[in-house]
């Protein structure tokens, strides 16, 4: 008999009751009964988030009825955003934004309204004479028109 989903998902968002700044990311079940769970939260999230959610499953299903394998993890560093709540997180840090009409990257200086908020340097030609200048600019865009965004990751810091 295989697990069903609506089963875990339930138990998923019993153990995110616990803590109120962890948020479901992704939840899998494939063949063999192997659940996946991704999770992320509002601040940086320990080893001991995954381990309580994993117990609020596993504590919850019974191997003598139906074996499985179960995996908790934190969303990866290189995921791309995929909830308001994740850029929110990452207010004050560089992101690569992808649009249907471009690719930006940028300070994330705020979230507010649907929308992100971005900053950055561009160099553009002079107005008079040759070679470019540097110039600040800056936009805003709503989370429906975001195509893909991550976090850019600077190890030189």
């Amino acid at each position: 008999m295989a697990l069903e989903k609506e089963q875990i998902m339930t138990l998923v968002t019993e153990g995110l009751e616990e803590d109120k700044g962890l948020f479901l990311i992704d939840l899998q079940i494939t063949g063999g009964n192997n659940i996946k769970v991704i999770i992320d939260g509002d601040r940086d999230l320990s080893i001991s988030d995954c381990v309580n959610i994993s117990r609020a499953i596993e504590h919850n299903l019974d191997r003598e009825i139906e074996d499985f394998a179960l995996e908790v993890a934190s969303c990866g560093a290189t995921e791309p955003l995929t909830y308001p709540r994740q850029y929110q997180k990452n207010v004050g840090r560089k992101l690569a934004v992808v649009t249907k009409e471009e690719k930006i990257e940028a300070d994330l200086v705020g979230v507010e309204d649907g929308k992100i908020h971005l900053k950055w340097t561009a160099k553009e030609p002079k107005p008079v004479g040759k070679g470019k200048h540097k110039v600040q600019k800056e936009t805003k865009i709503a989370f429906e028109d975001i195509v893909k965004a991550q976090v850019i990751i600077n190890f030189n810091k």
